[in-house]
């Protein structure tokens, strides 16, 4: 079942508007989105005790009634960028030198591909850098690449043009690129 982003959209203002009711109605409605979302983040990782309901539940805990997340890319944007924080702490419990670790993440734009799969906390050392120096390039890709959002879902997020975004993409690809290949 498929949910239109309109309905979520209301759902996530009615919520954010104080009606409880609306709570059950978001989470029935966000599940298989949700689930998706956790799946294609857990893609590419090392076995992982880590399940995809734990990362939903997760993102419900810290996103559901959070202000300013009044439309649908807002929510899967900030729900991703959840799950990535999980995942990161998750493997930094498992990495620690009691525990052993050496869990490996992959990439799958194509400029990245070329590269060894990157250990994820790297990946995660680069996103805060390119946080630290270009924010917009930063969201574009938490929205993009961890949240699946198109072009033009990210541009409305955002509050600027679709050509906007495409030039953030482009820049925030080729930093990464280059970030990882040291």
């Amino acid at each position: 079942m498929t949910t239109e982003p309109s309905e979520i959209t209301g759902l996530l203002t009615a919520l954010a508007g104080g009606d409880a009711l609306a709570r059950d109605r978001l989470y029935t409605a966000l599940y298989p989105e949700l689930k998706r979302l956790a799946r294609s983040h857990l893609a590419g990782h090392a076995p992982m005790t880590l399940e995809p309901a734990a990362l939903i539940h997760e993102v419900w805990l810290k996103s559901a009634g959070r202000e300013g997340a009044l439309h649908r890319a807002q929510f899967f944007a900030h729900a991703s960028k959840v799950m990535r924080s999980v995942i990161v702490d998750h493997l930094r419990e498992r990495r620690a030198d009691k525990r052993g670790g050496g869990a490996q993440v992959t990439l799958s734009t194509t400029a990245l591909e070329q590269l060894a799969p990157p250990d994820v906390l790297k990946l995660d050392d680069v996103l805060q850098t390119l946080e630290r120096a270009d924010g917009r390039a930063h969201q574009v890709v938490e929205m993009r690449f961890f949240g699946g959002l198109d072009l033009e879902e990210i541009a409305d997020a955002l509050g600027v043009s679709v050509p906007t975004v495409k030039r953030d993409w482009r820049k925030a690809r080729a930093f990464l690129f280059d970030a990882l290949q040291t």
